[in-house]
């Protein structure tokens, strides 16, 4: 099975050592590890009891990936994967994520409820990409992504707070959406509440997918279906003392556009 096989079936794929992710990795850890020290960052993105740095499109890396002067542009088998998966051939990528987490992860925090921190530990703040929430806790679709990039910035054991994956659960989310916005004009989604729709589709995904941990280290990446529940797992026992942290990229590869292909691509 290829990787455009596997992201279609298990909804993500791992790919190999690449020299080319080796090297961007490389560059690109020391101008993430100089976000991570910024005062005014940690202030914005240190949640989880000072456990996790979300450090959302915080990277400041130009639409090729590149940080002129410190960072190659993004090359590599994953990337031509990641575009090939939405049937383009080159995307405009947004500013990289910067998700770290450290030894513990996750502590409660004053900005969590009870109820949300426990989803956190026990479910792996398992959610799909792009949906908004609101004070009152409902759902909108919000961004629409072409798909999720994940590239590994340090090596950790695999215990070290990992992503996960409902294997198959895009297909199961793309169903219930599809059902949800029969009759709608793409254009009009976004106004819609989709709170019971989502949280009862996310459910049955518990209950039906495989829930799988990925883990890969510097020069490697995994591609994740932008449709997929995934998350991520506590800080386990032997996850090391070091900080996890992996590069996100998860570009809209047609702004501006009404968000039927969100649905209707691959």
């Amino acid at each position: 099975m290829n990787h455009q096989e596997r992201l279609a079936k298990a909804g993500w794929a791992l790919f190999d050592t690449d020299p080319a992710l080796e090297e961007w990795a490389s560059a690109a850890r020391p101008v993430a590890e100089d976000i991570m020290a910024d005062p005014q960052a940690q202030s914005d993105w240190l949640r989880c009891g000072g456990t996790w740095f979300a450090g959302v499109n915080i990277f400041p890396n130009a639409p090729d990936g590149s940080v002129p002067g410190r960072v190659p542009a993004l090359a590599g088998e994953a990337f031509r994967a990641a575009c090939a998966s939405i049937g383009v051939e080159d995307v405009a990528l947004d500013p990289a994520q910067i998700s770290v987490c450290y030894p513990g992860y996750p502590k409660p925090w004053a900005q969590e409820s009870e109820a949300s921190f426990r989803f956190r530990r026990d479910r792996d703040a398992a959610h799909v990409d792009g949906l908004l929430r609101d004070q009152n806790r409902d759902r909108t679709l919000g961004e629409v992504h072409g798909f999720i990039l994940g590239i590994p910035l340090s090596a950790t054991p695999p215990q070290a707070a990992p992503l996960v994956v409902w294997e198959g659960s895009q297909e199961i989310m793309r169903a219930a959406f599809r059902d949800r916005f029969a009759g709608l004009a793409p254009g009009d989604w976004g106004r819609e509440v989709i709170t019971e729709t989502y949280v009862a589709t996310r459910r049955r995904v518990f209950e039906t997918c495989a829930r799988i941990e990925v883990h890969a280290q510097p020069g490697q990446a995994y591609l994740v279906h932008r449709l997929a529940l995934h998350g991520v797992a506590p800080w386990g026992e032997g996850g090391g003392e070091a900080p996890r942290i992996i590069a996100y990229f998860r570009p809209d590869p047609f702004p501006g556009a009404a968000p039927d292909w969100w649905l209707d691509l691959p």
